[in-house]
């Protein structure tokens, strides 16, 4: 549903996410290409389990009571391939809720539904500089919500989905990260009810934007469903499938189906990588080098267009609301297997076919 307070708070990027000695080096494992062969990825991610399982830094979110009763031993990774080879480590088959992850996938659905120029319109694509719940950036903004991965934002934009009731515009959402995933979701009903006991401010935000003229829908109704789409369960699995579907043209790598168009995958990754870790999106681009989204319960999804998607999950989190050993399995493997979108290698005259 979103990270707890913080006290202008950021993510260790003043020291490495791992030692330099630990990082692999590039080499010749670029953006471009595929993935290496499932044996390989397999050897990897068992290698950054090993590394960061007992790293105890951070701590479980404990401001949704449902959420402070998570295991915080728990540690799951999980790589899902373009060609729809998945291999996992650790927790991965854990289920949790999938909270602010979810607001990429109802963004790529209504993006499917209203297409590009009306979302970029009623929504907005920037990057706020502030934290993902501030009042104070609507306000700043003139009512605009500015992108789709601060909670204003993605109340506005679950205000956009098709439905004329709460219950249509619900169903819309569960059945579309559904096909995401690849099977149906369950709704955690423990931690929508505890969500739904302490979701104030998000009210506040909805009935503010409605002032703006940018609620069309009952703003406590559109909360309520907002509030459900975060309590969708979801393992690590499932979201490297998500991210992998993401990085596939919006063709599940698993089930084939096509869930949304090509060009809104790429819309989807430009939010992603300008706002996806909020006003600390540039940290994680200049370490990972990846489009990502996080989420409180413990949960990252980060993609590697044309070859796959990555999901940790680990609810030990750190200041900002980021799973620690997410974070630093992420950066180890952006460089073990290739995914980070900004490393090259130079040209090699001699190599090319004239």
């Amino acid at each position: 549903m979103g990270y707890p307070e913080r006290q202008d708070s950021l993510p260790d990027f003043s020291t490495p996410l791992v030692h330099e000695d630990e990082l692999p080096s590039h080499g010749d494992t670029v953006s471009t290409g595929s993935l290496p062969d499932v044996e390989r990825v397999t050897t990897l991610i068992e290698a950054a389990h090993r590394r960061y399982r007992d790293l105890d830094e951070g701590k479980v979110a404990d401001y949704i009571p449902s959420l402070g009763a998570a295991d915080p031993a728990l540690f799951g990774i999980s790589v899902c391939g373009v060609a729809g080879l998945t291999t996992s480590v650790g927790d991965a088959q854990h289920r949790f809720s999938i909270q602010s992850v979810s607001k990429v996938f109802v963004f790529a659905l209504v993006c499917h539904e209203l297409g590009h120029a009306n979302v970029s319109r009623l929504v907005g694509v920037n990057n706020t500089g502030l934290p993902f719940n501030s009042v104070m950036a609507v306000e700043l903004a003139d009512g605009d919500p500015r992108n789709p991965l601060v909670n204003a934002g993605a109340l506005t934009t679950t205000g956009l989905v098709p439905g004329t009731t709460s219950a249509a515009k619900w169903k819309f959402i569960q059945d579309g990260l559904s096909r995401f995933a690849g099977h149906p979701l369950e709704l955690d009903i423990d931690v929508y009810e505890s969500e739904a006991a302490t979701n104030q401010r998000n009210m506040a935000i909805a009935r503010l934007l409605q002032s703006y003229g940018r609620m069309d829908f009952d703003p406590i109704k559109i909360t309520d469903v907002y509030t459900k789409q975060c309590s969708l369960l979801v393992s690590a699995e499932d979201l490297a499938v998500m991210a992998a579907t993401l990085g596939n043209g919006g063709v599940n790598p698993i089930t084939r189906e096509t869930v949304i168009d090509p060009s809104v995958c790429r819309d989807t990754l430009a939010v992603m990588a300008t706002s996806g870790l909020y006003e600390f999106s540039g940290d994680w681009l200049f370490e990972v080098g990846m489009p990502a989204k996080s989420g409180v319960s413990g949960g990252i999804i980060t993609v590697a267009p044309g070859k796959g998607g990555l999901g940790t999950f680990s609810p030990r989190l750190d200041p900002a609301g980021n799973s620690v050993r997410g974070q630093r399995a992420a950066r180890f493997l952006s460089g073990a297997l290739g995914l980070d979108i900004f490393a090259s290698k130079p040209f090699e005259a001699e190599a090319a076919v004239h």
